[in-house]
């Protein structure tokens, strides 16, 4: 048997933890006879199942006849490329047809005769919405890691649009909790503000507990140390496991943790590190150092007034690095963190 786990991100592996109410909510809300919601954004720390999630909810809903459901590239022209996706869907591309609707100046098949051409290229997605609308078919629009670039705001301001027309049509997005902030920010866009924001939580603890046990036919104890080892970080429990496989009966958990630390290292936390400010890494170091986990005192030991002092620490719980549900204390929600900090101050 292969390996049962990944360390691909992006792509569902084979050993698999559903969000099973955050994944409801969202496909409860879009299947509703009256969507309270058309837009969701889920967010949370690099490795936390974001793109998972996303592409599970889509697949859910292309199994239903109903939906029809498209994937954008946020790097590329998302406008142009949702018209040119709806435009060679099989199941509508008759209806364009016959409906005579001529998008053969923006590129998108032939010329129809007797038929005045579009030449705007928003005016021809809401032409292709009616018909979908005719059809009664609902579209989901996919975008992936979406970040504060000039497609990306375009398109959300023509889908604004779309919503205000009342057209069927869905939008889910996954991104960076500091993309996410800065898009929604735009001045054209602060409705982005009232849409739902999925912030990816730790995996359930008795699931991740469960796997490890059936995988390696381990008791609880020992699943449950391994669990430990994860905190419920999606991509850790993918690394541990897979480590774990290719040194069975060869090594022990304690002998697989450097190489464990390193793949942390190199897939996610390097990246992690790098986008943290000054202070970010000033609260991040002293808690490593101290071991401290009191707010107080690792304000007192780095010389940050509270006010200032909450505003960083609301930042990074919002990036998945520190838990805050403890009052007065802050702890790492990513595990083995405090090792790669000190370890980067060797």
């Amino acid at each position: 048997m292969n390996n049962p786990f990944t360390l691909s991100f992006g792509k569902k592996p084979l050993q698999y933890i559903s969000r099973i109410s955050q994944t409801n909510e969202i496909i409860e809300n879009f299947t509703a006879q009256d969507p309270s919601n058309q837009i969701y954004m889920i967010t949370g720390v690099r490795g936390s199942g974001k793109t998972v999630m996303m592409t599970g909810i889509a697949n859910q809903l292309k199994i239903d006849e109903k939906w029809v459901v498209v994937e954008l590239n946020p790097t590329r022209d998302l406008l142009q490329s949702l018209a040119a996706k709806l435009y060679s869907l099989p199941e509508m591309h008759t209806h364009f047809v016959q409906a005579k609707l001529d998008f053969s100046v923006l590129g998108l098949g032939l010329s129809v005769e007797n038929a005045a051409p579009v030449a705007d290229i928003e005016s021809a997605i809401e032409l292709m919405l009616i018909e979908l609308q005719k059809k009664q078919k609902k579209l989901l629009i996919t975008v992936d890691e979406i970040t504060n670039c000039e497609y990306v705001r375009v398109f959300v301001s023509s889908f604004q649009i779309f919503l205000r027309q009342e057209y069927p049509i869905f939008l889910l997005m996954t991104g960076l909790y500091d993309n996410i902030y800065n898009l929604q920010n735009e001045n054209s866009l602060t409705f982005l503000y009232r849409a739902p924001k999925m912030i990816l939580e730790p995996l359930n603890y008795t699931a991740v507990r469960r796997q490890y046990m059936n995988i390696f036919d381990l008791d609880m104890e020992k699943a449950g140390e391994m669990t430990g080892l994860t905190k419920g970080y999606p991509f850790a429990f993918q690394v541990l496991g897979y480590l774990s496989w290719e040194n069975k009966g060869i090594k022990t958990i304690e002998q697989i943790l450097p190489e464990y630390d390193q793949y942390l290292e190199e897939y996610v936390y390097g990246k992690i590190w790098s986008e943290l400010s000054e202070w970010d890494r000033k609260i991040l170091i002293e808690m490593s150092v101290s071991g401290e986990t009191k707010v107080k005192n690792i304000r007192n030991s780095i010389g940050m007034k509270s006010e200032l002092f909450s505003v960083y620490r609301e930042r990074l719980k919002r990036k998945g690095i520190l838990n805050t549900g403890k009052y007065g204390e802050v702890s790492f929600a990513l595990p083995r963190f405090a090792e790669f900090v000190l370890a980067r101050m060797i």
